[in-house]
């Protein structure tokens, strides 16, 4: 039997402190990203602050009344007409998409609901037609 000389060398990794060191750079460069760029930005920058600039519209077009003016209603109810087809357009969507798929596992209750939040949804447009929302002139 042959022997052979056993490697005595240890190898030592480090003490506790150096298995959190990626961590530490990887927070480094969390904090660096975004604050460096603002940093710099702020040194590099142009500052061309004068009275045009300072005015309440940049488009060039001075404010024809104060800033706490009343708006009419029709803003409003063309506000709700906006939200009423967003969120018809958000339940519908993933709606036809799984009746569109192969495993169509609705229940005749699902249909129904859907029917039915349509016919809310067409209750709000005939309202807001009868109040003359949709008229542009």
């Amino acid at each position: 039997m042959m022997f052979l000389p056993q490697a005595t060398t240890t190898h030592t990794v480090g003490g506790p402190s150096t298995a959190y060191l990626p961590v530490m750079v990887f927070f480094v460069f969390a904090v660096a990203f975004p604050v460096l760029p603002l940093i710099l930005g702020r040194f590099l920058r142009p500052v061309k602050y004068g009275k045009d600039k300072m005015r309440p519209y940049e488009c060039g077009i001075d404010p024809e009344t104060g800033a706490h003016e009343r708006f009419t209603v029709r803003y409003y109810i063309v506000a709700m007409l906006f939200l009423i087809f967003d969120v018809e357009t958000i339940f519908l969507l993933p709606w036809a998409i799984i009746f569109m798929g192969r495993d169509f596992s609705f229940t005749k209750f699902a249909l129904i609901e859907m029917f039915v939040f349509i016919g809310i949804l067409i209750v709000g447009y005939y309202y807001a037609w009868r109040k003359g929302a949709l008229e542009w002139a």
